[in-house]
């Protein structure tokens, strides 16, 4: 009898994984109605990596929703590959008006145990795939070439012609010629900036949200929530256009005022950023501004008018009608 262990191995490919945890994160997201969901997977053994991009139906609870995503990826991933999930980060890049009611969240149902997450500093950090690839192609053709050139001279032939114009013009240059300074500044500058992309998070488009630290690393992107503000500032009366701004530290909101008191509109767009702002549940709160500009057409409100009193009331006329009539020195 063949044992178990004696069968095989079985492999499951990393895309083959990524496409289960797209589709378990749609299944997650009923009201979705925007862009499908990205992921992209990197399998170590019995274990898994997971990097998500989704986009939300709104209004929804982000932290709520995103966690069970995260725990529905976990358990499929589970069932379906055999993978257990180590890491699941989930990044919202969208939210959209919702097609379909999302299922509440139930606290009693119990979910896969996720690992708690460190706190970060605030912000998601950028993978650099694009200046990691370069900086590897260019290393992997300058080694490949002078391996190359190097099996060549072992082999009998003469070495490549650019190798020997290399070695001769680099002996008779020192370190004091323009051209070895002028290299060694671009190579100390390149170096500065490879170092800056290590230590910087980057994704400066994404603000996290105020998440507990069991909960996934949640963020929502500038543009967001700029239309969310947008939208409030919109539904003000007496509100024309309106701009919004998003900064890393504040945001900027700047109105054409169509009709109304400048002061009053002031208020009531202030009050409508900061419900936002609070409702977002922004881990770096931002300072809001706003700045109203009459257009051309607007007029200044005209005051009040004070109410004609009636008769009878404090303040009017007691006089009989027959004695004003009366002139004086004369007859009615």
């Amino acid at each position: 009898m063949t044992t178990p262990g004696q069968l095989g191995t079985t492999t499951v490919s990393d895309r083959a994984v990524r496409r289960i945890v797209e589709r378990a994160a749609e299944e997650a997201t009923p009201g979705r109605t925007g862009p499908a969901a990205r992921g992209s997977v990197a399998v170590h053994g019995p274990r898994a990596d997971v990097r998500l991009t989704v986009g939300l139906a709104y209004p929804a609870p982000l932290a709520d929703t995103v966690r069970r995503v995260q725990g529905h990826v976990t358990e499929r991933t589970r069932y379906l590959a055999g993978l257990d999930v180590r890491r699941a980060a989930v990044t919202v890049d969208t939210l959209t008006v919702r097609a379909a009611p999302l299922p509440a969240v139930n606290a009693d149902v119990d979910e896969p145990a996720q690992r708690p997450s460190r706190r970060s500093s605030g912000r998601l950090r950028a993978s650099r795939r694009g200046p990691v690839a370069g900086l590897l192609l260019a290393a992997a053709l300058g080694c490949g070439a002078l391996a190359v050139d190097v099996v060549r001279v072992h082999t009998g032939r003469p070495p490549a012609a650019w190798r020997t114009a290399a070695v001769d013009w680099l002996s008779g240059h020192g370190p004091g010629d323009l051209p070895v300074v002028l290299g060694g500044a671009a190579a100390a500058l390149a170096g500065l900036w490879l170092l800056a992309l290590a230590a910087l998070p980057g994704r400066r488009g994404l603000l996290t949200l105020a998440t507990p630290d069991t909960y996934p690393a949640t963020a929502i992107d500038r543009p967001a929530l700029a239309a969310l503000l947008h939208g409030a500032a919109s539904g003000v009366a007496g509100v024309g256009a309106v701009r919004v701004r998003v900064r890393r530290r504040s945001v900027t909101v700047r109105v054409a005022l169509a009709f109304g008191a400048v002061d009053a509109v002031r208020d009531e767009v202030t009050a409508a950023t900061r419900r936002v702002l609070a409702d977002c549940v922004l881990r770096r709160p931002l300072r809001p501004r706003v700045r109203i500009r009459p257009e051309p057409t607007w007029r200044p409100p005209e005051p009040d008018l004070p109410k004609p009193r009636a008769a009878g009331t404090p303040g009017s006329s007691d006089i009989p009608e027959a004695a004003r009539l009366v002139r004086p020195g004369g007859d009615a």
